[in-house]
């Protein structure tokens, strides 16, 4: 009994020496102890950064697409929203030149006209007096010329003096360029040479005032009722005309981006009314002031519309080429994945059967593609359809 304790007591002694000389050891070394640590957190590190993979069966990969990876032309552009107008400087309102009641309107809303043609009529007292001034003025040429005849007849018979027939010369030539002026005012009015030719023979007085119609394009607002009394630029005016092949649009830009527009740029419009279409342009004006609330600054472009298909007042959004196009790496949109934690990821495979997911870095987008600007390499076999299907995978619990 006394040997077994004895000896009991020699092992607990030898296990605290060693427990001693361990702990001397680490104080006076403690870079073993870091080392140690080290090495297990390494041994974490490179098992968190093992990728996530997913293997497929055969039925799985009818889910998606697999293809190697290529290159896609993008184009550097910028991009903003606004709404479709007419054309300020093809669009007029369509005044009369002087007072007067309207009579009738000649034609409709939306009617294609050509310049010159007549738009409405109106009751003018202005056309009234000055055709009054153009029969007085006719009346005295005639009456001076037959005065002049017959001071010419009795010249030398001393019956009419040399100052009498003076007189009678100027009283006549006076008349001549009275009734010329008159011919002149009436003219203005838009009366050609017959019809004042025929109200100097009949006496008769046209207060009628053919308004005609500036340019060729399409009636675009009408307010003409009959009766209505029209005054030289005195809103509204009785009829719109536009041309209506070329359209303003009118874009919000954000002021970071209007150093990059200059006019001459070409434009591409999309309307929400026409998907899928594009309307070509080009910038025609950068305005100048930039609104302090929402700090955009608007952008001007003629967009061509040969069928009269943009309405004023459809949004639009509009994209501007700000540089050269741009040739890079580009995978399918449906083959990236935006994750929970708003990384981008896709999926690599070499032996379409067992897939890795790898972190990508993405920058633009056109027409369904995505460029990569880190992450994956031109010609690598990458998941180009539906990779959410393999992401899901993931978050799918193990079958039991």
């Amino acid at each position: 009994m006394k040997r077994r304790l004895a000896l009991n007591g020699k092992i607990v002694g030898a296990v605290v020496a060693v427990v001693a000389v361990t702990l001397i050891i680490a104080f006076l070394n403690p870079e073993s102890g870091r080392a140690s640590a080290a090495q297990g957190t390494s041994s974490n590190s490179a098992s968190s950064a093992t990728p996530a993979s997913v293997d497929l069966s055969p039925s799985q990969l009818s889910s998606i697409k697999v293809e190697p990876l290529g290159s896609y032309v993008f184009p550097v552009e910028k991009e903003a929203v606004g709404s479709i107008g007419l054309a300020d400087d093809l669009s007029v309102n369509v005044f009369p030149n002087y007072q007067g009641k309207l009579i009738k309107a000649l034609v409709e809303l939306g009617d294609q006209v050509k310049k010159g043609q007549p738009l409405y009529t109106i009751d003018s007292p202005d056309l009234i007096e000055a055709e009054s001034t153009l029969i007085g003025a006719a009346a005295t040429l005639e009456l001076t010329s037959k005065e002049l005849a017959r001071a010419k007849a009795l010249n030398g018979t001393n019956g009419v003096s040399e100052r009498e027939l003076e007189q009678a010369i100027s009283d006549q030539q006076t008349a001549e360029g009275a009734l010329k002026a008159a011919r002149d005012a009436v003219r203005v009015f838009g009366k050609s040479d017959a019809e004042i030719d025929r109200i100097v023979a009949t006496r008769k007085i046209d207060p009628v005032l053919v308004v005609l119609c500036p340019i060729a394009g399409q009636v675009t607002s009408f307010n003409a009722p009959p009766g209505l009394l029209v005054q030289p630029g005195n809103a509204p005016a009785p009829y719109s005309v536009a041309n209506v092949t070329v359209k303003w649009m009118l874009a919000d830009a954000p002021e970071s981006d209007v150093p990059s527009f200059h006019p001459g740029e070409p434009v591409e419009v999309n309307v929400m009314a026409y998907p899928g279409r594009v309307f070509k342009g080009r910038v025609s004006k950068i305005y100048e002031a930039v609104d302090p609330n929402t700090h955009r600054e608007t952008v001007r472009s003629e967009i061509s519309d040969p069928k009269n298909e943009l309405r004023p007042g459809m949004l639009a959004t509009f994209s501007i080429l700000v540089q050269k196009p741009v040739e890079a790496t580009a995978i399918p949109a449906n083959g990236v994945v935006r994750e929970s934690d708003g990384t981008m990821t896709a999926w690599v495979t070499t032996d379409r059967r067992h897939f890795e997911q790898r972190v990508i870095k993405t920058g633009l987008r056109n027409d369904g593609q995505v460029q990569v600007l880190a992450g994956l390499r031109r010609g690598e076999l990458v998941v180009t359809d539906n990779a959410v299907f393999l992401s899901n995978m993931l978050q799918a619990p193990p079958s039991d």
